[in-house]
C-alpha cells in the first residue's frame, strides 16, 4: 500500500525526477512549490490521478499545516541551493532553508517520516587525508552548508528521520540546472569546448538525479533498518578531481580545451574523498556511473542553449 507523501520543493531539479517515481512506485504525492523559476517541470505527471499540486510558501504555518495533516511521509526538498544563490539572498536564504524546516518539524507528529536532503559539502576539506565518513567533524563555511548542518542536527533528534548527504549532483531533469559542476563543465565543454580551472586538484563526490531519487525510494522501502541515521550518498568510483572531471569529459569532446589558472576560490572549500560504504551496506547501489551521466548531458546540451541575451 503506497504512502501519503508530501514533496516540497518538488518541481525543482531532484522533485520533478523524484516525483515521477513515487507515483509510479504506486504512491500518493502532494508537490507544494512556489515555482520560483516558473517551471513547468511537473506537466508530464499531472495525468496521474494520485498527484496534488499546490503553490504556495513553505514559510507559512497556514499553508503546510493542512498539507502535513494529511502526508505520513514528508520529503522536504524546498531550498535555496547552494552558496552563490544563499549570498544573493541571505535573509531568503535563511527564512527557507532553515526557519521554514523548524516550522515544519514543530508541526510533525514522531510517527511521521521524514527522508530529508542534506549536504557532504558541510565536511569542507575532511581530514588530513580528506577522507570522509558520516563521522566526520563538519566544517561547513558558507551561509548554505552553516545552516543545513544546524537543519540536520534538529531533525536527527526526532523519532523517524533519514538525513542523505548528497554529493554533487549531475545529469539530466525536467528542471535543469546548469550550474552544478558536472553539468555546467559538460555544458561549456559542448558550447565553448573550453574551461578555466581554479583549485584543479580539490577532490568531489558526485551522484546522478536519478540515483537520488532511487535513494529516496530505498529508503522508504528500508524505512524501519534505516531510520535514526545519517547517509553519505555518492558514486564510491567517482571521488574525483576538477582536472579528472575534465578529462573525463575530454574522452567523450577530445577537442575540449581545460586550463588552470588561480581565478576564482571554492566557497565551501569542498576538497574530500567521501565514504558511501554505510549505504552501500544497505543494499543500495547508484545505477548511473559519471561517464553515462557525461553521455547523458552531452544529449541534453546539444537541445539545451542559454542564449536569452545573445544573437546566436
Amino acid at each position: 500500500m503506497g504512502h501519503n507523501i508530501l514533496v516540497t520543493g518538488g518541481a525543482g531539479y531532484l522533485g520533478s525526477t523524484l516525483v515521477p517515481s513515487l507515483l509510479q512506485a504506486g504512491h500518493h504525492v502532494t508537490v507544494l512549490d512556489n515555482f520560483l523559476f516558473k517551471q513547468a517541470s511537473l506537466n508530464h505527471v499531472c495525468h496521474a490521478p494520485n498527484f496534488t499540486v499546490v503553490k504556495g510558501d513553505i514559510r507559512l504555518a497556514s499553508v503546510m499545516k493542512p498539507l502535513l495533516a494529511k502526508a505520513d511521509v514528508i520529503i522536504p526538498l524546498a531550498a535555496l541551493v547552494g552558496a552563490p544563490m544563499c549570498n544573493a539572498d541571505p535573509i531568503g536564504a535563511s527564512s527557507v532553508n532553515h526557519d521554514a524546516i523548524a516550522l515544519m518539524l514543530g508541526l510533525l507528529s514522531p510517527e511521521q517520516r521524514v527522508l530529508m536532503p542534506t549536504t557532504n559539502s558541510a565536511y569542507g576539506t575532511g581530514d588530513a587525508n580528506n577522507f570522509c565518513s558520516e563521522q566526520s567533524p563538519l566544517r561547513p563555511i558558507s551561509q548554505y552548508a552553516k545552516e543545513k548542518v544546524k537543519v540536520e542536527y534538529m531533525l536527527m533528534q526526532r523519532e523517524n528521520v533519514i538525513s542523505l548527504r548528497l554529493a554533487t549532483v549531475f545529469g539530466m531533469s525536467p528542471r535543469m540546472r546548469t550550474d552544478l559542476l558536472v553539468n555546467d563543465f559538460v555544458y561549456r565543454a559542448v558550447h565553448d569546448r573550453f574551461v578555466v580551472l581554479f583549485e584543479s586538484s580539490f577532490k568531489r563526490n558526485y551522484i546522478h538525479v536519478r540515483d537520488v531519487a532511487r535513494v529516496f525510494l530505498h529508503g522508504l522501502a528500508n524505512f524501519s533498518s534505516m531510520s535514526g541515521q545519517i547517509y553519505n550518498v555518492g558514486l564510491s568510483d567517482a571521488n574525483i578531481s576538477k582536472r579528472e572531471l575534465c578529462e573525463r569529459i575530454q574522452a567523450q569532446i577530445p577537442d575540449f580545451v581545460f586550463l588552470e589558472a588561480p581565478v576564482g576560490k571554492d566557497q565551501d572549500q569542498r576538497n574530500y574523498v567521501v565514504s558511501n560504504a554505510k549505504l552501500e551496506a544497505t543494499g543500495y547501489r547508484p545505477s548511473m556511473s559519471l561517464d553515462d551521466g557525461i553521455q547523458e548531458l552531452i544529449k541534453g546540451f546539444t537541445m539545451i542553449k542559454n542564449s536569452a541575451y545573445g544573437n546566436v
